[in-house]
């Protein structure tokens, strides 16, 4: 007996698939790699006392794991148009798992760093996979709305991860956030196990597993879903930019204590997170990433006037604010128009696009800390704003271009 579907804003899904269970293990899968990355980012002095290491070795734990994140993407998302959502899901569940309890009893730092690696490279399944889904089930506004929820959680959880991280430190060690991020893994695995795959048989890649790796290729080609990639992985490098530097200015060049410093951490997520919902309120999604890029561009150029003016923490908190908020619209409709491009390559895509994000957060981090911070900071945010509007403005040109020559005018 066939199983009975139904029908919600354009989404088919299995009885015990409902669409309630889809959007909530999507949102977790998410927010997983940021978490893995940031968690335990509040207990990186501890650390260094317990190893004996340097804080530099310490932080390569956070290196390598953004690194194990960007090259876990390019893997596990050809593996999903091969062997559907649902293998590679619980593979990487299962190597977070061992590499997390590896964590917890690592007797040196530099095994910790290693299996640090390893822990990107298993939390990346899930975002790589996560994006591939919601491609699976939706179209056009309707998969707008799916990434509003997916982006969201991917601008908020970068943020609110290490003041999740501070609130367990409270009543435990560094050890147990690794703890806490096991037992996420279990209630993961778990629902990996109830996840009904989104991507029939008939739909996946036949080639070889080297011929499917080689989607990369056709995906790259594809000019309209590299332009919007390069537009939110510099966005993202403004992301990953005020993460670095944020903790230093809040606390050292205006004088906050920790606590205070989470606070501001929190409400700044929150600016993120209303930026990704409020985009699907754009009748269309490429006038989204538009009206983004020029607020994150304003934006950018008053924080970095506010910080050389050395203007009070309440003028630059506002003016950050308001640019993470246009950061949190450019997140959400940049994914939508990149993932629509490369329907047929919906996994490989999603690894390209999650592993660029990351890789430029990787390069742009430690440029923040170069010379004077305060003048780094500011100018790292321009210069990602600049290109990322750039790379807008050509996408959205090659749109026009296209929707011309299918209809003779320019809509």
């Amino acid at each position: 007996m066939k199983q009975q579907k139904t029908t919600w804003q354009g989404y088919s899904t299995k009885r015990h698939n409902s669409a309630f269970f889809l959007f909530v293990f999507l949102g977790m899968l998410t927010a997983f790699g940021p978490f893995v990355t940031d968690m335990y980012l509040p207990s990186l002095p501890a650390m260094t006392q317990y190893f004996g290491a340097s804080v530099s070795m310490v932080q390569l734990g956070l290196t390598f794991s953004m690194l194990g994140l960007a090259a876990g993407q390019l893997v596990f998302g050809p593996l999903s148009d091969k062997y559907g959502r649902r293998a590679p899901l619980l593979v990487s569940m299962v190597l977070f798992l061992i590499s997390t309890l590896g964590c917890i009893f690592s007797p040196s730092i530099e095994l910790f760093v290693l299996l640090r690696f390893v822990q990107g490279i298993a939390g990346a399944g899930g975002i790589v996979i996560s994006r591939s889904i919601a491609t699976d089930k939706f179209k056009g506004a309707n998969l707008a709305k799916a990434l509003a929820i997916v982006g969201a959680i991917n601008g908020i959880a970068p943020v609110a991860a290490p003041v999740v991280g501070g609130a367990v430190l409270k009543v435990t060690n560094w050890r147990g956030v690794f703890a806490v991020l096991f037992v996420l893994g279990i209630v993961l695995f778990g629902c990996c196990v109830h996840f009904n795959e989104s991507l029939s048989r008939v739909k996946r890649s036949k080639e070889s597993l080297y011929k499917t790796f080689s989607l990369f290729k056709t995906v790259v080609c594809n000019r309209k879903f590299m332009l919007y990639v390069l537009q939110m992985a510099f966005a993202q490098g403004m992301l990953f930019g005020y993460i670095a530097a944020s903790a230093f200015i809040i606390q050292e060049h205006y004088g906050f204590t920790p606590f205070a410093f989470s606070l501001f951490f929190a409400v700044n997520a929150v600016a993120i997170g209303t930026g990704a919902a409020m985009s699907v309120k754009f009748k269309r999604q490429e006038n989204c990433v538009l009206t983004s890029c020029a607020g994150m561009l304003v934006c950018s150029v008053a924080v970095l006037g506010s910080l050389l003016a050395g203007a009070n923490v309440w003028v630059f908190e506002a003016l950050l604010f308001v640019m993470l908020f246009m950061m949190g619209l450019s997140f959400t409709a940049s994914t939508a128009l990149a993932m629509d491009a490369v329907r047929l390559q919906a996994g490989t895509g999603s690894a390209l696009l999650g592993a660029a994000g990351f890789l430029f957060g990787s390069v742009v981090s430690p440029l923040v800390g170069m010379g004077n911070m305060l003048v780094s900071t500011g100018v790292t945010f321009v210069v990602c704003a600049v290109c990322s509007g750039a790379c807008a403005l050509l996408a959205r040109e090659k749109h026009v271009v296209k929707e011309e020559n299918q209809t003779g005018v320019i809509l």
